[in-house]
């Protein structure tokens, strides 16, 4: 496990690129392994590609301004087993641009099942019909979520 410390400077910097994660400099802010964030101790985010992906349990435990889209509870199973996010599942559509990183909630608790990356904007999401809409990158049992705490 290679552990880095973030620099103050590096902190402010992450501070700016992440519009949901708010750093400050008394933060004490690592990232594992190149792909792991935690700050103080409590895992943040990971990076896939070019994507920073908000970690279920910090979304849980802080309220984050990421775009929610809310699913009947049929379609629950299935994106807790990491499937992808069809149209016809989806209830409610907050405003988003296509490509954002969104979080999926059940319809009955609005508690966070996965987060996914959208295949379209949300203007289009309403019209469309039927299809595949949301790509899930993180769901609620995954290894990400099962990850331990440093």
């Amino acid at each position: 496990m290679k552990k880095k410390t973030l620099s103050k400077s590096e902190i402010k910097q992450l501070d700016e690129e992440i519009a949901w994660l708010t750093l400050s400099k008394k933060d004490n802010v690592a990232l594992v392994d190149d792909t792991f964030l935690y700050v103080n101790n409590e895992l943040v985010l990971y990076y896939q590609d070019d994507l920073k992906i908000p970690v279920l349990k910090y979304l849980l435990k802080h309220e984050v301004s990421i775009p929610k889209i809310t699913v009947d509870m049929g379609a629950v199973k299935f994106v807790c087993n990491g499937a992808d996010i069809m149209r016809p599942g989806i209830t409610k559509v907050e405003h988003f641009e296509k490509n954002a990183l969104v979080v999926i909630v059940d319809e009955t608790h609005g508690k966070p099942l996965a987060i996914c990356q959208t295949l379209l904007s949300s203007e289009e999401m309403e019209k469309q019909e039927s299809g595949k809409s949301l790509k899930n990158l993180h769901y609620v049992g995954d290894e990400i979520w099962n990850k331990q705490v440093l």
